[in-house]
């Protein structure tokens, strides 16, 4: 029988009213992880999530934790009515979900550590103000030659995410990331969009914040997964708590490489994918890389309910 995926994504913009179809299915939810992360942070997220006003997710303090709670929402809400993943991913700070799905983090403590990750970005953005921008068009390693060319030019910029063939996100200094944009249009590039991020998100400008972080990692409770979870720092499936635990505090500078966390999720047996929080972010991704796949996304009420029909008993013998 085909495997599900459970994946989760994480820098994708949070808009007002993404929870709504979770919400409108199971209303517990709202007290069960929003007023209780509300408590925990200091921030009406409830009111937000559902009302906005949507500058406030510009702020990853607050978009963070909403894609995240909205999450843990869509995996609470998948589990009772019978769906449950055979592997688990996430992209970039969807790994914190990945990861409390996969028994490695109680999901408190990974809360806390989602909103100290945009914290420890948002300082670093004081310091050297940064950018990301996505290419399309263009192969990752065009995308990286240019990248060193703008780097070596005194404009620092590199690969921060790779999201399918043709589909890459770059991030680093303001000035590095508009040269690269520049330079990858010469280079024959479909698209280049800066997108709305506060920070300069897996990117070399945030290793100032390693030591902090690593810190806060080591203060925090990590246990061995009770089902496979794909890093998608390594795009290798994580083994043990000592791992998860590095694979969160590299992908902080590190790219996320998605392309190849998909191939590996097939390689183990998914053959569907359920897109489990505030999507559809990662189902196009998904779709250039695994062009056969079934996805299921838990961000609308049609899809969610499609997600659901993914139960054992929905599935003919």
């Amino acid at each position: 029988m085909t495997c599900t995926a459970f994946v989760f994504s994480g820098l994708g913009p949070y808009r007002v009213g993404l929870a709504e179809s979770l919400l409108a299915h199971r209303p517990g939810l709202a007290t069960t992880y929003y007023r209780a992360a509300e408590d925990l942070l200091g921030i009406p997220l409830t009111r937000l999530c559902r009302e906005g006003p949507a500058h406030h997710f510009a702020d990853p303090a607050v978009a963070h934790p909403a894609a995240f709670v909205t999450g843990l929402a869509a995996l609470e809400l998948l589990r009772a009515e019978g769906v449950r993943p055979d592997l688990v991913a996430g992209h970039g700070l969807g790994e914190y979900t990945a990861l409390v799905a996969a028994g490695v983090l109680d999901w408190t403590d990974a809360l806390l550590l989602v909103r100290l990750h945009a914290e420890l970005v948002a300082t670093a953005d004081d310091r050297v103000p940064g950018a990301m921008a996505v290419v399309e068009g263009l192969d990752a390693a065009t995308v990286a030659r240019l990248c060193a060319e703008s780097t070596a030019a005194g404009r620092r910029v590199g690969i921060a995410c790779e999201n399918g063939p043709g589909h890459t996100v770059v991030s680093g200094e303001v000035a590095g990331v508009h040269r690269l944009a520049r330079t990858a249009e010469a280079a024959g590039a479909r698209r280049t969009e800066r997108l709305p991020v506060g920070g300069p998100f897996h990117s070399g400008l945030l290793g100032g914040c390693t030591a902090e972080f690593a810190e806060a990692l080591l203060e925090t409770e990590f246990h061995d997964p009770d089902l496979p979870v794909v890093s998608s720092v390594t795009a290798r499936p994580v083994t043990d708590a000592a791992g998860a635990l590095v694979a969160l505090r590299d992908q902080l500078t590190a790219p996320v490489r998605w392309t190849d966390t998909v191939r590996r999720l097939v390689a183990l047996g998914a053959g569907r994918f359920v897109e489990a929080g505030p999507g559809p972010v990662l189902e196009g991704s998904i779709r250039r890389v695994a062009p056969g796949a079934d996805i299921r996304v838990t961000g609308t009420a049609p899809g969610l309910r499609l997600a659901l029909a993914a139960a054992p008993a929905a599935i003919p013998a």
